[in-house]
């Protein structure tokens, strides 16, 4: 533990930015894996975590080049965080929609070319952040946790961690 809080004070925030934005393109390859390799299509839901993730991960990627001071730092923090918050939301939703009982869970909605392609966007929009009944099926899982709840996991993490570089002391 000790050496942790030596490498935790010896590292600049670049480096803290940067392990940032590698878990997110781990975190994003590993969803693309499961897309394409083993064929679970993303639903509603899952897509709009994945914008979040994409917005959290640029966020991160500019920090790293920017190497911000301290006002930045404050600035990217509240940024990631404000997302964070936004995706914890979207994944509790859908951890939600996941555990209503098969008599509850909403119909299947269209798919998302044919609503961009017929519906103005922020009927898209309201769509995707309601969840449809593919948003019920539950997928592939990783110690007993599934997608939405490894989502949530990820944005609290991640969340916390901005906070921790943008308080912690300067080198």
């Amino acid at each position: 533990m000790n050496k942790l809080m030596t490498l935790w004070r010896t590292l600049t925030n670049r480096w803290l930015y940067l392990a940032g934005t590698l878990v997110i393109g781990g975190l994003f390859g590993a969803a693309l894996y499961l897309q394409y390799v083993m064929r679970q299509d993303p639903c509603p839901l899952c897509m709009v975590q994945r914008v979040i993730f994409i917005a959290m991960l640029v966020l991160f990627a500019i920090a790293t080049l920017h190497g911000p001071k301290r006002a930045g730092e404050k600035i990217y923090a509240a940024l990631i965080s404000l997302f964070a918050l936004g995706g914890v939301g979207v994944a509790g939703r859908h951890i939600w929609i996941q555990h209503l009982p098969k008599d509850e869970v909403p119909a299947c909605g269209p798919g998302l070319n044919y609503m961009l392609e017929n519906f103005p966007l922020s009927e898209v929009w309201q769509e995707l952040l309601h969840g449809s009944g593919e948003c019920a099926a539950k997928g592939w899982s990783f110690l007993g946790l599934g997608i939405p709840e490894w989502s949530l996991v990820w944005y609290v993490l991640l969340g916390v961690w901005a906070v921790m570089i943008a308080v912690r002391k300067p080198a």
